[in-house]
C-alpha cells in the first residue's frame, strides 16, 4: 500500500484514506497492547506487548506509516499510564525502531528469516535509545544499564511474537491483498 502511494502522486484517494485509517488503528492497537499487560521492572519501567505491534505495523504499513503508528501509539500509552516524562523519548525511539525494521523488511521480506532479522535490527534502537535516555535522566550510564536486561527481554518477546503473527498473516490471501507490504 505505502509503496504504491510513494511511487505515484496519483494514488487513489480511497487508498490514501485507507492507509491513514490503518495507521490510526495500528497506533491504537499499539497503545492497548502496551497497556494491557504490564510487568514492572526494577528501574520503574515495565515490560509489555507493545513491541509486537510496533514491528507488526512496520511490516504491514511499511517503514514510514509503521513509524507513525508505533511512535504515536507507544507515546499515547506513556501518557495514559502516567509516564509523561518518557513520552518524547518513546515517540522517537519507537518510530526509529519501526522505521529501521520496516526498511530492512522491505529488502528481506522474501527470505524465510527476513521477518525475524528485521525485528532484531529494529529492536536495537529501542534498547540503545532507552538506555541513553535513562542515562540522561539519571545522570549515569552505569545506573541506566539496570534497565537493559528488561528491554532485551521485551525485545526478544516482541521479535518472536511479531514474527509468528506475520508468518500467520501471510497465509491469508485477504491479508496479503490488503497489505501489499506483507
Amino acid at each position: 500500500m505505502e509503496k504504491t502511494l510513494q511511487s505515484t502522486s496519483k494514488a487513489h484517494p480511497q487508498d490514501r484514506t485507507k492507509l491513514v485509517v490503518m495507521t490510526g488503528l495500528l497506533a491504537a492497537l499499539t497503545c492497548v497492547a502496551t497497556m494491557v499487560i504490564k510487568i514492572g521492572t526494577p528501574t520503574g519501567g515495565y515490560l509489555n506487548l507493545g513491541d509486537t505491534t510496533v514491528l507488526l505495523g512496520a511490516c504491514l504499513l511499511g517503514p514510514v506509516y509503521g513509524a507513525v503508528a508505533g511512535g504515536v501509539g507507544s507515546a499515547m500509552a506513556d501518557l495514559l499510564n502516567g509516564y509523561v516524562a518518557w513520552m518524547p523519548a518513546t515517540l522517537v525511539i519507537k518510530a526509529v525502531m519501526a522505521l529501521a525494521a520496516g526498511l530492512l523488511y522491505r529488502k528481506l521480506r522474501g527470505r524465510p528469516w527476513g521477518v525475524a532479522v528485521s525485528g532484531i535490527v529494529g529492536e536495537i534502537p529501542m534498547v540503545a535509545g532507552y538506555w541513553l535516555y535513562e542515562s540522561w535522566m539519571l545522570g549515569s550510564f552505569a545506573g541506566a544499564a539496570a534497565g537493559v536486561p528488561g528491554n532485551l527481554a521485551q525485545a526478544a518477546f516482541g521479535v518472536a511474537a511479531s514474527t509468528l503473527l506475520i508468518l500467520a498473516l501471510r497465509k491469508s490471501a485477504y491479508v496479503r491483498r490488503e497489505f501489499s507490504n506483507l
